[in-house]
């Protein structure tokens, strides 16, 4: 099933801006980069040409070898059986935070190849850019892929009452069958999430024993995440408060409680995984604000935050 998503009109956008730049498109894994990247190459490209840095590790050495877009390109037409042309291909680099040397290689195409349609994407881009590596700041523009809205849910679930909804000019009781059914769709949305392959299980019909294998399915690859791209001695910390985040949510706390993580837990042994979570874009820290002026930012209270998973868009 087709899932409507926001972000392809932003694509659009991005794609018709003459001073476009090699975009990268940050988002947690499964949250639908690599088949939103597709889905806009096949609608609004002549090719599409995906590299994937992740699963074939010959293709880094490429990049390695030389920073010239022409010669990249070149050498990539070899790997590829469509052609690699100027603003007619769109060239998808996936999991690119495996390779920074094609990270950097962007800011060549940005000054010496801007005609080629460059988009990059990665699940944890956020904890890559953290590490200090080369990068090409201020040569590439960016956008945030989140899981589903409640609005995108609803237009491919039922675009009828979609558009209904869309259309209204004013504030005003609607009737009640039409309540009662944006009620039920709303609360099977938060039952069900926003992650595009558990909301095309469900929408399929597949069942809830389908829907539960699903999101289990992408929890067990966060685990996996964590102990693959974090350092040892932060592994157990950042499964500990992964773990403890729905037993503080569920309770009246009015900031996160590091007791809840483990009895004697710190701040300062636990600040690193809460800061990889964070780079990670699988939590947002809200902090309590004292006095409220704006900017609101500058009246932070650092120490009284609460966090959130990443479910719903900010």
């Amino acid at each position: 099933m087709e899932l409507y998503r926001n972000i392809i009109e932003e694509l659009k956008t991005w794609k018709r801006n003459p001073g476009r730049k090699p975009l990268i498109l940050k988002g947690a894994r499964q949250t639908g980069k690599t088949w939103i990247l597709e889905y806009f190459g096949r609608t609004e490209f002549k090719y599409t040409v995906k590299f994937n840095f992740d699963k074939d590790h010959s293709i880094h050495e490429i990049f390695e070898m030389t920073k010239e877009p022409s010669r990249i390109i070149s050498q990539l037409s070899l790997l590829t059986d469509y052609p690699i042309l100027p603003n007619e291909t769109l060239l998808i680099f996936d999991e690119i935070q495996e390779c920074n040397s094609a990270l950097n290689s962007l800011k060549y195409f940005y000054e010496d190849s801007p005609e080629y349609v460059v988009v990059a994407a990665g699940s944890l881009l956020g904890v890559a850019l953290t590490k200090g590596e080369s990068f090409p700041v201020g040569k590439v523009d960016f956008l945030d892929l989140y899981p589903l809205t409640f609005k995108e849910f609803l237009k491919t679930a039922n675009e009828k009452l979609y558009n209904y909804v869309e259309e209204l000019s004013e504030i005003s009781a609607l009737p009640q069958f039409i309540t009662d059914r944006l009620s039920e769709l709303y609360q099977q949305y938060l039952v069900i999430g926003g992650m595009p392959a558990v909301i095309n299980s469900f929408l399929e019909n597949k069942g809830m024993e389908k829907v539960k294998k699903e999101q289990q399915a992408i929890l067990n690859a966060y685990i996996l995440d964590f102990s693959k791209h974090a350092e040892n001695k932060d592994i157990p910390r950042i499964i500990h408060i992964w773990n403890s985040i729905p037993s503080q949510l569920a309770k009246e706390n009015r900031k996160f409680v590091y007791k809840m993580v483990k009895p004697g837990a710190r701040a300062r042994d636990y600040e690193d995984a809460l800061l990889w979570l964070e780079s990670a874009g699988l939590i947002y820290r809200v902090f309590c604000t004292t006095k409220p002026f704006l900017p609101l930012k500058a009246y932070d209270d650092l120490s009284a935050f609460k966090v959130y998973l990443f479910k719903f868009r900010k």
